[in-house]
């Protein structure tokens, strides 16, 4: 039974793999200079494809122009196309919209710039193109073109029938049976070319299509195993893709301090880990393993390239036995878990449920703000939380890796997995990547660096506290979801473990 669990989950984790796993649209909510904004840029699935993008001025914001302009990673590429102005939706004057197209698979910055009366500020949004599906022909569509070929398939064999047999006689006069033969030659001659032309083009086009199917997006492979050292389980999560190693792709990034964030979630959604392993080597990455209890785990890791390209691995593991209780050593400050059935571990969060409040591992509580309408796929969730100490007053968070909080959600049968931040779903990394990136910047490694650097001192960095984080966001289908709201006081990580239904 263990084992048909673990084939289970794994063939839905497969069929659903992309970058935020079954939610392929991109969300930002910052700054484009003096006006803040939300940008929604739905991927279009396919490449070449028109993405459709969404700008929305907030905080009660007025803009002259706003622009969007699609900005490829590689340098090396020619200059990007004059930025498109998008047009203001009707009856709502805080929202604009515009169609860009993606032509290249890869990474993308779309640059979001607003000018108005307070001047001119621009967004960069990370968005990666990939093709995750292949677009059918419907059967109305097909039937019409079949018959229109086959019109023009009737039509030229008879053009070369009546050329061979007419167009050299004069007006009025009547062909012989030699010229009606070789028209009849003719025209079956004509028509056997004809057949070969389009069997020719069927090949082609079949040879196309099959490019395209082998191009469809797949993350790369890679697995994750539970082992034990000195009485410690260690996960372990290896990148076995042969592009991978063949050192094919641009080297990670790290993302909040960290090269790989990953996820340990059990099939029922009762344990959550949120763990960030050393690195043993180009491949391979090493967590101690928190005393989850016995069972299959879903594990998802979200790594960040060189390019900008952000996307999330799947697998999944058994646990056979919980490591003693009080023995885990973390490997890195930032790891936490927690069971959705109360408290357990140093840095856990506790309690779960489908009301508002939940208790927090140190005694506050985490309230979600979602009001009395209910949540409707497809539509801004309203992804507010508040934080009130023990003694009722607003709690203050400290920055944990560098952002106010995070919320990780999914779906209850794996198909939808999402890293949230307040800044939306994209990757912080991805969108510094494009800001740090010269045009002489070709070689590898070299905004790596760059990027260390760049989060050592942002680490550094002193962010104002609150006692609320919100997150920007739609979820992407109907069906009930977990979500575990992650944020830092007093130098402890609490988790908050709420339930909803998306109708």
């Amino acid at each position: 039974m263990k084992r048909l669990s673990r084939i289970g989950v794994l063939a839905a984790v497969t069929l659903v793999s992309s970058a935020h796993i079954g939610s392929p649209d991109t969300y930002y909510e910052g700054p484009a200079g003096p006006y803040r904004v939300r940008v929604i840029v739905r991927a279009p699935g396919i490449v070449p494809g028109l993405a459709q993008i969404t700008v929305r001025l907030l905080d009660g914001a007025r803009a002259g122009t706003v622009t969007v302009l699609p900005v490829y990673w590689d340098p090396r590429t020619a200059a990007p196309p004059p930025p498109d102005t998008a047009r203001i939706v009707s009856g709502d004057s805080t929202l604009y919209d515009a169609a860009l197209w993606l032509m290249t698979r890869g990474s993308y910055s779309v640059q979001v710039t607003v000018a108005g009366a307070a001047g001119t500020g621009t967004a960069t949004v990370p968005v990666q193109a990939v093709a995750t599906r292949r677009l059918g022909l419907d059967v109305p569509l097909a039937a019409g073109l079949a018959a229109f070929g086959a019109f023009l398939f009737i039509g030229a064999v008879t053009i070369v029938g009546a050329a061979v047999r007419e167009a050299v006689l004069p007006p009025g006069q009547a062909p012989d049976p030699r010229r009606l033969r070789r028209a009849r030659w003719a025209a079956g001659g004509g028509g056997a070319v004809l057949a070969l032309a389009l069997f020719g083009g069927r090949g082609w086009w079949n040879g196309v299509d099959r490019d395209f199917a082998r191009g469809l997006y797949h993350p790369l492979a890679s697995s994750a195993a539970v082992q034990t050292d000195h009485g410690q389980q260690i996960l372990r999560f290896s990148i076995l893709d042969s592009a991978w190693r063949a050192r094919q792709m641009t080297p990670l990034i790290p993302d909040h301090g960290h090269l790989v964030h990953l996820f340990v979630i059990g099939t029922g959604g009762e344990v959550f880990a949120h763990l960030h392993p050393l690195l043993v080597d180009s491949n391979t990455f090493d967590a101690a393993l928190p005393p989850l209890p016995t069972g299959p785990y879903r594990v998802y890791a979200d790594i960040t390239r060189e390019s900008g390209f952000a996307e999330t691995l799947t697998d999944t593991v058994s646990v056979s036995s919980a490591g003693g209780a009080g023995t885990w050593r973390p490997t890195d400050p930032d790891d936490a878990w927690t069971e959705a059935t109360g408290a357990s571990g140093p840095e856990a969060g506790a309690g779960a449920g489908a009301g508002r409040t939940v208790a927090l591992g140190d005694g506050s509580r985490m309230t979600w703000q979602r009001g009395d309408s209910p949540l409707i796929a497809g539509q801004d969730a309203p992804l507010r939380f508040t934080v009130t100490a023990p003694d009722g007053r607003p709690a203050a968070l400290e920055p944990y890796m560098g952002m106010a909080g995070h919320l990780m959600l999914s779906r209850d049968d794996g198909t939808v997995f999402v890293h949230l931040h307040p800044l939306g779903t994209i990757s912080w990394a991805a969108q510094q990547t494009f800001l740090l990136r010269g045009p002489a910047d070709t070689t590898r490694g070299m905004v790596g660096r760059r990027m260390t650097e760049a989060q050592a001192a942002m680490s550094q960095m002193n962010a104002p506290t609150t006692a609320e984080v919100s997150f920007p966001y739609a979820f992407p289908k109907p069906g009930r979801y977990r979500l575990w709201v992650q944020v830092k006081r007093q130098h402890r990580i609490l988790t908050g473990v709420f339930d909803a239904e998306v109708r």
